[in-house]
């Protein structure tokens, strides 16, 4: 094969762009059944090359230490590397174990770059667009720290014992996160749950001068974004349609949730006996003294009377617990069990179902009525006006008051063995028994109150109840 060069000066045209050569290259082949190809060649050196436009946009990392024609040499930072302290305490959102690690940092138009080791090790590379900086005092215990926070929700803390040196890292990463984050026109958003980008929109400040052929070739991946009056960003769409549908699964789970009559009657929720109303315990089991009273009571008649201390010694708070538990459940319940011979739990029981009424035996709008009562000084006056007020109570509250009041004379009945008083049984029932709705008053005089008419009613018992004399 035959070949011949020719080689010629550029045109003037050319030449004023770029002094280089064209090389013209004619190759031909003396076969007839081959084809003739021409191939022409316009060799240009790099150095003749026109320098190329650099682009600003955060993508392009291998342009970003590289100055531009319109940038200045004050824009690039001018510390030099050096070792600093860096822990990384979160990523992506998610906190990390704080490990301070000494790190080989430098710091370049938009990045802070740690190396492990000295420069050719492994190297973390911190993104400056759109993080915040900020002295901290609350995530470490060394002195001279300030913390990063990038815009993917990753935090470094970075630590120097000189003070001038963290003034001087700090200030000037500042400055870096102030020019790169300004240079990017702001700072950059990222759709929800996902790292990537989102495409500059031209609704936003800076955007507007995009050329025609950008737009249109943003076109199909550009997301409409909806701005407040407040500059601040909407949720997207698919962030609205996940909460509605949340919304809706909610919605429909509490309408089909089944009504609390519905679980009693199946058994899921059983109504409880401390705690519940006293006429409404009542009315439940219809009768007009709960049940529960009446057994407890009927144990201590069988074997608590002669007990040193009834009523005023405390049973074991873990068995009433587990007495109290047997009876919400409406188990079957035998106090003649073994583990029930200690009576005190039994009246330990008796006592803090009383005090755990929501409304007292005695209710809350007599209570000043009783204290009035209770205030006279002619004793046949005061025993009719508290007869009236105990005739004056619900039924529920009326009988449950005179079968415990019956019973606590028969414990007076024993008193030399029991060594129960009038004044002892005051003082442990009075405030199980009645207490204001709202305690504004003194509370030691309120007690002093509640004590003596439990006593003058347990003393009076017979002519209130109109109980028959032995």
């Amino acid at each position: 094969m035959a070949a011949s060069r020719i080689t010629t000066k550029q045109s003037p045209q050319i030449s004023s762009a770029a002094q280089g050569a064209v090389h013209i290259r004619i190759k031909s082949s003396q076969s007839s059944g081959e084809r003739l190809s021409q191939s022409r060649s316009l060799v240009l050196q790099e150095s003749d090359l026109p320098p190329k436009p650099i682009s600003l946009h955060r993508r392009n990392q291998s342009q970003h230490d590289i100055l531009g024609p319109g940038r200045t040499a004050s824009q690039q930072p001018s510390l030099k590397g050096e070792n600093l302290n860096v822990a990384k305490i979160s990523e992506g959102g998610r906190k990390q174990r704080k490990n301070w690690m000494v790190t080989w940092t430098l710091l370049t138009s938009d990045q802070l770059l740690l190396h492990k080791e000295k420069p050719g090790g492994q190297t973390d590379a911190v993104l400056l667009c759109g993080a915040v900086i900020d002295w901290t005092t609350q995530k470490s215990r060394r002195k001279n720290v300030f913390q990063i926070t990038t815009n993917t929700g990753s935090e470094y803390l970075v630590q120097s014992d000189s003070y001038s040196t963290a003034i001087q890292w700090h200030d000037a990463i500042r400055r870096t996160i102030d020019s790169s984050t300004k240079s990017n026109g702001g700072f950059p958003l990222r759709r929800s749950n996902s790292s990537d980008y989102l495409p500059k929109h031209n609704s936003l400040p800076g955007y507007g001068s995009a050329s025609p052929n950008t737009k249109q070739r943003n076109q199909v991946h550009r997301r409409s974004i909806n701005m407040f009056s407040s500059s601040r960003l909407k949720h997207n769409t698919s962030d609205a349609t996940d909460k509605n549908g949340v919304k809706n699964r909610l919605k429909k789970f509490i309408i089909r949730r089944p009504s609390i009559k519905t679980l009693q009657e199946k058994g899921l929720i059983k109504d409880r006996v401390f705690g519940c109303h006293l006429s409404t315990l009542c009315e439940r089991e219809g009768t007009t003294v709960p049940k529960f009273i009446r057994i407890c009571l009927d144990a201590v008649d069988k074997r608590g009377l002669e007990v040193d201390g009834i009523y005023r010694v405390s049973g074991n708070l873990a068995t009433v617990q587990k007495l109290r538990f047997i009876i919400d459940q409406e188990e079957d319940l035998d106090l003649d069990h073994k583990q029930w011979e200690d009576i005190h739990v039994v009246t330990g029981a008796l006592k803090l179902f009383f005090r755990e009424l929501p409304e007292p035996l005695f209710p809350f709008r007599f209570f000043s009525a009783f204290v009035e009562a209770i205030k006279i000084r002619d004793s046949k006056h005061k025993v009719e006006a508290v007869k009236k007020l105990v005739q004056d109570l619900p039924k529920p509250n009326q009988d449950t008051i005179k079968l415990l009041f019956s019973h606590l004379l028969r414990v007076l009945d024993f008193s030399r063995k029991n060594l129960m008083s009038t004044q002892g049984i005051g003082i442990v029932f009075g405030p199980t028994l009645m207490w204001p709705k709202l305690d504004a008053g003194n509370m030691a005089v309120n007690m002093v109150y509640q004590n003596h008419i439990v006593e003058f009613i347990l003393t009076e018992s017979q002519n209130i109840f109109d109980l028959d004399k032995k």
